[in-house]
C-alpha cells in the first residue's frame, strides 16, 4: 500500500528575502508544525519542495515541476503552503491547479495563513474571498515588481545604481564603487594599445598567450570567484573576449547601464534596447584609457558588417566540436570549406592546433558511421512492433465511475426525502466514496500507463522511420542531422564521436 505523503512546498524570490517572515526557515517551521498537528502525519511520509530565489508569476521553477509530476502520478495525498502566494502569484494558473488538476488526482491543498483546506470545499472553489486572495497576489507581485523597477531606474539616473559584478580591470571599493584593479588593469590598456596599432583580435590573443597572462575567467577564479567555467580555458584568450573588452565603453570612465529589458514580469528573456534609452553617466569612475584611445583601437580593429553577404546553411551547423579541447569548430568559408579549431591558433603546443578537416569529407564520414550503424544492428527491414493497447478497459472504468456518481446522487436524494437517516447516509456514502476513490485511482493508473504506451510506440515508429531513411538515403541530409544528431567531436586524426539526440536508437549494436 502507498504512503500516504505530505508535501510542503516553500518558495522564496529575491524580493521576498528582505522579509524574515518568508525565510525559508520560518516557512519550513510553519508547515512542518501544521503537517505534524494533522491526523493523517502518523504514517506519513513529509517531504519539503523548495524553490530558492524563483518568481511566482509562472510555474517554471524546478521543485514546483517536480511537485506537480509527483502529484500526476498518484503519488501525493497532500500540499501544504504557507500562503496562496508561495504558491503562485498567477491567479488564472493557480486556480487551475486548486480547482481543476489537483481534485482529479485526489490532492488535497492547504494554505496555512489563508486559512484554506480544499477538503472542506468538495465541489466548490472556495468562493469570493479565495478568488480575491488569487487576484490581490497577483496584483501584489506585479505591483512591487513595477515600483522596485522604478526605483532601479532612479537610480541609474543619478549614477547611484551599479552591478554587482565589476568588467574586468575593476575592482568593488571600500564604498561599493568601481575602482581600477590595477594588474587586470594594465591587461587591458595592453589590448587596447595593441589594437590602436592595427593588431587583430586573434593576434592580440596570441601575444596575452605567449606572455602566460590568465583569461579574465581564471584571473577571477584566482582570487575565489569561481562563477566562471575555466576548465577549457586552459590559459587561451578568445577573440570574443578581447572584441568585447574593446567595445566596452566603461573603461572610459563612462558608465552605461539598462541596456536590456525583460520582456515579462518573472521571466528571464530580454532584449536589447535602443541606445537612446540607455542610461549613459560620463566621469563616473575612474578610466582605464583615454577616449582617444578607445577610439583609435575601434578604428584600428573594426569589424565591418556586409548586409548582403550570403548566409550559408550547413547540415551540421553549431553541432560540429574539438574532441580534444571541447571547442565548437569554426567554419571557413573558401573554395573548399572547411573547419578548424579556432581555440588553439594562439599555441602550437595544444595536440587540436592546426586541426581542419573539409566540411563535406566530415559529413561523408557521419553518413558512413550512420549507414555502418543501420548495417549492424540489423533493423533498416523491420517494422515498428505494435503493442497491445492499454486503454481498452479505460471506458470500463468510465462506466463504472459515472455508476457510482449516480449511486452517490440517489443516496442523497433518499437522505433528503427522509427515506434514510443521517447515520445510515454518513455510513453508506463513505462505502461509495472509497470505492470511487479505488476506480478513479485504477482509472489515472491506466490512463498513464496508456500514455506511455503510446509515448512507446510514437519512439518506435520514429526510430525505425529515421532507420529507413538512412538505409535509402544518397547521403546526410538536414533531416536526419536535425532529428538524429546532437553532437559530432572530431580528433585530429579525423576519427569522430556522434553523440546522438534519440537514445538507443541503434540499440542492437555493442
Amino acid at each position: 500500500m502507498q504512503t500516504y505523503m505530505i508535501a510542503l512546498y516553500i518558495r522564496l524570490s529575491l524580493e521576498d528575502s528582505k522579509y524574515d517572515s518568508l525565510s525559508i526557515e520560518n516557512q519550513k517551521l510553519i508547515l512542518n508544525e501544521f503537517a505534524l498537528s494533522m491526523p493523517e502525519a502518523a504514517n506519513a511520509e513529509i517531504r519539503e519542495f523548495i524553490d530558492n530565489g524563483f518568481s511566482g508569476t509562472n510555474f517554471e521553477r524546478p521543485s514546483v515541476q517536480e511537485l506537480i509530476e509527483l502529484v500526476r502520478e498518484n503519488k501525493v495525498d497532500c500540499i501544504i503552503v504557507k500562503d496562496f502566494s508561495r504558491f503562485g502569484r498567477n491567479s488564472l494558473e493557480v486556480g487551475y491547479f486548486i480547482e481543476r488538476v489537483f481534485p482529479l488526482f485526489h490532492t488535497r491543498f492547504i494554505s496555512v495563513s489563508d486559512s484554506f483546506d480544499s477538503s472542506n470545499f468538495k465541489g466548490d472553489t472556495g468562493g469570493m474571498d479565495v478568488a480575491f486572495k488569487y487576484l490581490i497576489s497577483e496584483y501584489y507581485s506585479r505591483d512591487m515588481s513595477i515600483k522596485t523597477k522604478s526605483a532601479k531606474y532612479a537610480k541609474m539616473e543619478r549614477g547611484e545604481y551599479q552591478s554587482k559584478i565589476c568588467p574586468y580591470g575593476y575592482r568593488k571599493s571600500a564604498d561599493g564603487r568601481m575602482e581600477p584593479d590595477e594588474e587586470a588593469a594594465a591587461v587591458v590598456r595592453l589590448i587596447f594599445e595593441l589594437a590602436a596599432k592595427g593588431t587583430t583580435a586573434a593576434k592580440i590573443t596570441k601575444e596575452l598567450r605567449r606572455r602566460s597572462i590568465p583569461t579574465p575567467g581564471e584571473y577571477k577564479a584566482a582570487r575565489g570567484n569561481r562563477t566562471h567555467d575555466i576548465s577549457r580555458t586552459g590559459g587561451i584568450w578568445s577573440s570574443s573576449t578581447v572584441l568585447r573588452i574593446l567595445d566596452d565603453e566603461r573603461y572610459t570612465g563612462t558608465y552605461v547601464i539598462g541596456k536590456r529589458s525583460v520582456l515579462e514580469v518573472g521571466g528571464t528573456k530580454s532584449r536589447l534596447k535602443d541606445r537612446d534609452k540607455w542610461y549613459i553617466i560620463p566621469d563616473h569612475h575612474a578610466a582605464l584609457v583615454s577616449i582617444e584611445l578607445f577610439e583609435q583601437a575601434k578604428q584600428g580593429i573594426r569589424r565591418y558588417s556586409i548586409p548582403s553577404k550570403k548566409q550559408h546553411d550547413y547540415l551540421l551547423k553549431g553541432k560540429i566540436l574539438c574532441g580534444c579541447c571541447d571547442h565548437s569548430l569554426s567554419r571557413v568559408m573558401q573554395k573548399t570549406p572547411y573547419y578548424h579549431c579556432r581555440h588553439s591558433d594562439a599555441d602550437s603546443a595544444i595536440r587540436c592546433h592546426g586541426m581542419k578537416i573539409e566540411i563535406a569529407e566530415l559529413e561523408q564520414l557521419v553518413f558512413d558511421v550512420l549507414q555502418k550503424l543501420v548495417e549492424v544492428s540489423g533493423e533498416s527491414g523491420k517494422g515498428a512492433q505494435n503493442s497491445t493497447p492499454t486503454s481498452d478497459s479505460l471506458p470500463e472504468y468510465e462506466t463504472q465511475i459515472t455508476a457510482i456518481q449516480d449511486d452517490k446522487m440517489r443516496l442523497y436524494e433518499r437522505f433528503i426525502s427522509g427515506e434514510i437517516n443521517g447515520e445510515e447516509y454518513k455510513a453508506q456514502k463513505e462505502v461509495l466514496d472509497a470505492s470511487l476513490i479505488k476506480v478513479k485511482s485504477a482509472h489515472a493508473a491506466l490512463t498513464t500507463q496508456a500514455k506511455q504506451a503510446q509515448e512507446h510506440r510514437a519512439e518506435q515508429v520514429q526510430r525505425q522511420a529515421i532507420i529507413q531513411e538512412i538505409a535509402k538515403a544518397d547521403g546526410l541530409n538536414a533531416s536526419i542531422a536535425d532529428t538524429l544528431i546532437e553532437k559530432v567531436y572530431v580528433f585530429p586524426d579525423k576519427r569522430i564521436e556522434i553523440v546522438y539526440k534519440i537514445k538507443d536508437i541503434f540499440d542492437t549494436v555493442v
